[in-house]
């Protein structure tokens, strides 16, 4: 009797197209699926407090009604502070030209000096451009103000999703009988966004302050601004830091010079180095559960398809996918260890 068994090489080809054709759709409604996916993560997040509130014996409406208020103050406290600063930031970048032209100027001098031509000079400025960075900057920051000043959406999606979640919890215990790889799969999955969300927040509002304090101190303009995009830029791995870094930098060199501006990347280094390499795996440990390369090709992924929002969620959504496609699986063991970067258990 002949093997009608369907070859493996097939059903990877089949997956990846079928995951191509997911990615596409998603971003295609990708102003719907932004905003939900925000709000299941700011749900996930705030669970601990329903859940000690339930300890507590409260009222359901007092388990639903304190952890969305938290939510939705931290959500317009962000839409507030980020909208000041960024039309602060517009009406500041035009009052730079001349000192931009005149950095322009002292750089030609200095190349003319050093034997090097205006046009080797005029192609590493046009690379090298501050405006750019800064612009880059604000689209950043214009981008998550235009997801979350479609607050009326993702404010009835939290509502939504805190009202459902005690019966939520209670269907997917319910389903431990039947399906106790995903019911596992999916409460480790809240569990590392809820442990990867709390510590980096913790560290980026360390990181966040201390960068304030440091601009303040160089008499960096907008100090309130960066800190809050070191906050943000802190949920993007692997080049959060270089985004955080770049435009404060840029703008110290057009307010104070080259010596602003190695003084502001020394700062942000030192701050960095000491909390995130030094502390911060201490208390975050393995709680991501996915290799370099994978966190790496997550941000690509996930920036590709939502955008902005993509980047800063990456972790999230690909602890999600994970979850879904790979630990709901017994017979994924290889491919865990493969996307975590750990040996498989024997």
């Amino acid at each position: 009797m002949r093997d009608q068994s369907v070859p493996r090489a097939l059903i990877i080809l089949v997956g990846i197209a079928a995951g191509v054709v997911v990615l596409f759709g998603i971003r295609e409604v990708a102003s719907i699926a932004g905003p939900v996916v925000l709000a299941l993560v700011l749900v996930i997040a705030v669970s601990p407090v329903r859940g000690r509130l339930h300890d507590l014996r409260a009222p359901i409406w007092l388990q639903v009604a304190v952890p969305f208020l938290i939510v939705l103050l931290v959500l317009l406290g962000m839409v507030g502070i980020l909208t000041i600063s960024v039309t602060q930031l517009a009406l500041l970048l035009p009052t730079y030209t001349a000192q931009f032209e005149q950095l322009l100027t002292d750089a030609q001098h200095w190349a003319t000096t050093h034997g090097l031509s205006n046009e080797v000079l005029n192609k590493g400025l046009e690379a090298f451009d501050p405006g750019r960075v800064l612009g880059l900057a604000q689209s950043l920051l214009g981008s998550l103000i235009g997801v979350l000043s479609a607050l009326f959406l993702v404010v009835v999606l939290l509502l939504a999703m805190s009202l459902d979640a005690p019966r939520t919890a209670k269907i997917l215990t319910s389903g431990e009988g039947s399906r106790p790889q995903l019911v596992t799969a999916l409460a480790t999955f809240g569990y590392k966004t809820r442990r990867y969300l709390i510590v980096s927040t913790v560290f980026g509002l360390i990181n966040a302050i201390l960068d304030v304090i440091a601009l303040e101190l160089l008499d960096v303009p907008l100090p309130l601004l960066w800190g809050v995009l070191a906050l943000i830029a802190n949920y993007i791995p692997n080049i959060g830091f270089v985004i955080s870094l770049l435009p404060p930098a840029m703008l110290a060199l057009l307010d104070g010079g080259v010596q602003t501006m190695l003084l502001v990347i020394a700062a942000y280094i030192v701050i960095n180095v000491v909390t995130q390499s030094f502390i911060l795996p201490k208390f975050l440990g393995d709680a991501v559960g996915l290799s370099t390369t994978m966190t790496f090709i997550s941000l690509i992924v996930w920036t590709f398809v939502l955008g902005p929002l993509g980047a800063i969620l990456a972790i999230p959504l690909s602890l999600l996918t994970r979850a879904l496609l790979i630990d709901s699986d017994p017979s994924a063991k290889w491919v865990q260890a493969l996307v975590s970067g750990r040996l498989p258990d024997r």
